[in-house]
């Protein structure tokens, strides 16, 4: 336990992996089976400069975006009782890294290039981080952020699951760690 001494059942629920990998949807389902409150890190970013990720990045840049993000997850993180879906930059700063493991429990979605690749045509519009690279650029930026998403609690390994199936895992992951590290009085 942190030192703030957040009860393990309390703390957020912090997902973290590359753009694509499923963390909005996974997340509002794991929110769903917990009855609790879902926050993308992305979209609340969007609604304090009033505009899409890709708008922030041409208009103010990836240093202005990245400064904001890093000011919301800081308060976010410290929130109890969420399920906080972090963009797939996020991890890669320090401090937003280090509060999320500190005041969270951060389950890191594991898809392999195999099975991102499949659904590049989907996202390649809507990620500026991916806009005018090759694939084997972006190829270099999966496995570089990949080892960056090694710092985590529990990872969840994507590939054959559905998304219903993948928020499951995490739910009985959590249940079970909550059993044993704070085990309810009966």
């Amino acid at each position: 336990m942190s030192t703030n001494e957040t009860p393990l059942r309390q703390k957020s629920i912090a997902l973290i992996g590359f753009m694509g990998v499923g963390k909005t949807s996974i997340g509002k389902e794991v929110a769903k089976m917990l009855y609790r409150d879902f926050i993308d890190a992305d979209k609340e970013i969007e609604a304090a400069f009033h505009m899409p990720a890709s708008e922030i990045f041409q208009t103010y840049g990836e240093k202005v975006f990245r400064h904001k993000e890093k000011e919301i997850l800081q308060k976010l993180c410290k929130q109890k009782l969420k399920i906080i879906s972090l963009g797939g930059g996020a991890f890669l700063q320090e401090e937003i890294r280090n509060v999320c493991l500190e005041e969270c429990i951060v389950f890191y979605l594991d898809l392999s290039w195999e099975s991102w690749q499949e659904r590049i045509s989907l996202l390649i519009d809507s990620r500026p981080v991916l806009q005018g690279k090759s694939l084997k650029e972006i190829k270099a930026l999966f496995e570089e952020r990949k080892s960056i998403y090694q710092d985590h609690h529990s990872a969840v390994a994507t590939d054959q699951l559905m998304i219903e199936d993948a928020a499951a895992y995490i739910v009985k992951s959590l249940k079970t760690a909550w059993d044993i590290y704070e085990p309810q009085n009966n």
